[in-house]
Order: structure tokens, then C-alpha cells, then sequence
């Protein structure tokens, strides 16, 4: 299975929505943030769907890819 660019372009650049962190890439957001709401539960709908993902690459020292991506590519139009 090949991951869709357009979606690893629109969660490079996905921001949170709320509390602490808001306005902050996902990305950039850090893990331990992440473990508390794995334990809690991630939001509902594509948030929650972006924090899961986000939270998998950083588990796995890949977030650094998405911010690459953010220096190589513009940021897409909404």
C-alpha cells in the first residue's frame, strides 16, 4: 500500500484546534501529550484521526518527515 501524498501534505500541515497546544503543527506538538490522550481518547472525527497518525510517526521517530515536508512543499490551499 503506497500513502497518498495529498494526505501526507494536509497532516504536515494540520494544526491543533484547541487548548495548550492550539495553533501548534501537530507535529511539533509533544509525545507525552500524545500518551495522555491515548490513554483518554482522541477526539472524534479528523482531528483525532490526524493526532492518531501523528502520534504513531513520533512513536516511531518518523515526525520528522512531516516537517520536511512542510520545508519542501507550500502549504496547500484550503
Amino acid at each position: 500500500m503506497q500513502p497518498d501524498p495529498n494526505k501526507l501534505l494536509e497532516l504536515a500541515y494540520a494544526k491543533m484546534h484547541f487548548g495548550k497546544y492550539k495553533d501548534y503543527y501537530l507535529s511539533d506538538i509533544p509525545e507525552p501529550y500524545y500518551v495522555w490522550f491515548r490513554q483518554k481518547g482522541f477526539p472524534p472525527g479528523k482531528l483525532g484521526d490526524q493526532m492518531q497518525q501523528v502520534f504513531e510517526l513520533k512513536i516511531n521517530s518518523l515526525e520528522g518527515l512531516l516537517r520536511q515536508i512542510r520545508k519542501r512543499y507550500p502549504r496547500p490551499r484550503s
